[in-house]
């Protein structure tokens, strides 16, 4: 799935070294990574974010979600070769649909623009998963990790959500409704995503868990967004949240029936045959 290798020597070939990407001091990896930043109206905060990425990144895929500020020129004046695609839809899950698509890369890393994730710890998400993980999760409220940007009320919610997602699909997560993750690009056809807002990140750590795939949590702290406000309702987003348990908790059981169908429904089809 991956391959790693240690810092190239001058003992060493220079043909099959210039093959890795130095990824820090003990690490490089021939993977490219890709970083899907999905973006509306975060012109002030870009400059912020592209300054945190690091060089060996193969590429940067911006989505842009109809802004009517500079986001686009900002983007393309602070990174050359920077992918902008227009976003199809609504909301960020369709965004980050749209921009995963875009993607070039073996690792696909998604960091928010409004200037909240640190890119310096990308390191550690990719370390995570040429290590053997298959998504690694970031998470606010793992050991090392923390958050400036959460109120009472969404840590609550937060921790209510992730307390059902944990107790109903077998998960052991410290945070739930994260959008700072990493993943190979294969986990994409196995998680089917198919919701257009802000309750994507949930969707995806419980259809990861449901396919059965290493995940490593990763910590991480959440800076305060820089300029603007941000889109996210708590009560309202953390109703369409809870919808999305539900309705993967739903689809779970229709499954169960699908593999162990009813004895007496097999004998009202026999009769009928």
């Amino acid at each position: 799935m991956s391959s790693v290798l240690q810092p190239a020597t001058a003992d060493q070939d220079p043909p099959a070294a210039r093959r890795y990407r130095p990824v820090s001091s003990h690490l490089a990896i021939a993977p490219p990574v890709s970083v899907v930043i999905p973006a509306m109206n975060e012109a002030e905060n870009l400059p912020y974010v592209f300054k945190t990425l690091p060089d060996w990144i193969h590429e940067v895929v911006l989505v842009d979600g109809n802004s009517t500020d500079d986001t686009v020129e900002v983007a393309r004046g602070l990174r050359a070769g920077v992918k902008v695609v227009e976003q199809r839809g609504k909301g960020k899950g369709d965004a980050l649909r749209t921009g995963f698509e875009a993607c070039t890369g073996d690792i696909i890393v998604m960091v928010d623009a409004d200037g909240s994730a640190d890119g310096n710890e990308i390191v550690s998400y990719v370390s995570a998963l040429v290590s053997g993980a298959d998504f690694a999760k970031g998470s606010r409220f793992a050991n090392g990790g923390g958050t400036d940007d959460m109120t009472f009320v969404r840590k609550l919610g937060n921790r209510v959500l992730c307390a059902v997602v944990n107790r109903k699909f077998g998960a052991r997560y410290t945070d739930l409704c994260y959008g700072y993750n990493a993943f190979w690009r294969h986990c994409l056809d196995e998680i089917d995503l198919d919701c257009t807002g802000f309750e994507v990140e949930t969707l995806m750590n419980i259809r990861v868990v449901k396919a059965g795939l290493k995940v490593q949590e990763i910590p991480s702290h959440e800076y305060l967004r820089i300029h603007g406000t941000s889109n996210l309702r708590a009560v309202r987003d953390g109703f369409r949240v809870l919808r999305v348990i539900l309705g993967e908790r739903s689809n779970r059981r229709a499954l169960r029936r699908r593999a162990h169908p009813s004895p007496l429904l097999d004998a009202v089809r026999g009769k009928v045959s």
